[in-house]
């Protein structure tokens, strides 16, 4: 759904089919069900759903930022991206997360002491689902810290019809697939964005790509001005702004910006219609 239809093309497109309308529509008619993880992104009690991206730094900037553009439809996204790379902003902040096996290798350890605290889903007695409980205290955590371009963590291979940004992403494989960006030069930024649409960006240097059982992310304030925060976007909607954001005085979000963000994911826990 929204401008950039990632669901729809990532599920047209694991069957070698069009992203169109009418392949969309048969997709649901011929009544095919593809099990989906879903994310959560909780912190303390408040907590929110996934099924499609987080993503906090540039891509978070030019997703939310680029709203003023709308009228342009998915090409606000490319415009706005290069306005973005052009202005280019760094995030102070820190990220940890439990790797899922093959990605050991990433990141620095997390001593025992410091390991982040992950318990949902406890005893306490709730009226709806608040995800899956997540103990994952005695794990091997990593850490990596910023400052950051962007950080994004994906539920599904495509983000947008023109972008495959998780080229490993599976729709319920248990994990969660993390790009990290750093210190990246601007040319390199830009020629990074022109190899999104095949996912081949993922094999340069400037990025890191791994799979993760469990990620928090601790978002921090811009690096160029310190009194400045940014914006934590889960499938296209804000649920976390820093002071001198855009759009900072229009409404009142569901999470603070600077505590950290925990995000889990439940195997399977979604049920979605393919084509085949």
């Amino acid at each position: 759904a929204g401008t950039g239809n990632g669901m729809a093309k990532s599920l047209l497109h694991a069957a070698s089919e069009t992203c169109s309308v009418s392949d969309a529509v048969f997709a649901i008619i011929r009544g095919h069900k593809q099990a989906l993880d879903v994310c959560t992104i909780a912190q303390g009690e408040k907590i929110v759903f996934s099924v499609l991206s987080t993503t906090w730094g540039l891509v978070a900037d030019v997703d939310i930022e680029s709203e003023k553009y709308r009228w342009m439809g998915s090409a606000r996204f490319d415009f706005y991206a290069l306005v973005r790379i052009m202005n280019l902003r760094r995030y102070r902040g820190s990220v940890h997360f439990v790797p899922a096996p093959g990605y050991e290798a990433y990141g620095d350890p997390v001593k025992q002491s410091e390991t982040p605290i992950v318990e949902q889903n406890g005893e306490s007695r709730v009226c709806s689902y608040q995800g899956p409980r997540a103990e994952f205290q005695g794990s091997d955590w990593r850490s990596i810290d910023g400052p950051f371009v962007g950080v994004c963590v994906y539920n599904v291979p495509w983000a947008a019809e023109n972008a495959m940004a998780a080229p490993e992403a599976k729709f319920s494989d248990g994990y969660m697939d993390a790009v990290i960006l750093k210190d990246c030069p601007k040319a390199d930024l830009l020629a990074l964005l022109l190899k999104m649409s095949d996912g081949s960006y993922v094999k340069s240097p400037h990025v890191t790509y791994l799979k993760v059982k469990s990620f928090r992310l601790s978002p921090g304030q811009l690096v160029e001005d310190p009194k400045r925060g940014g914006i934590v976007d889960v499938d296209g909607e804000v649920v976390a702004r820093g002071e001198g954001t855009y759009g900072m005085n229009q409404d009142q979000y569901l999470m603070a910006y600077g505590p950290s963000v925990q995000l889990t994911v439940h195997q399977g826990l979604a049920t979605v219609y393919r084509p085949k």
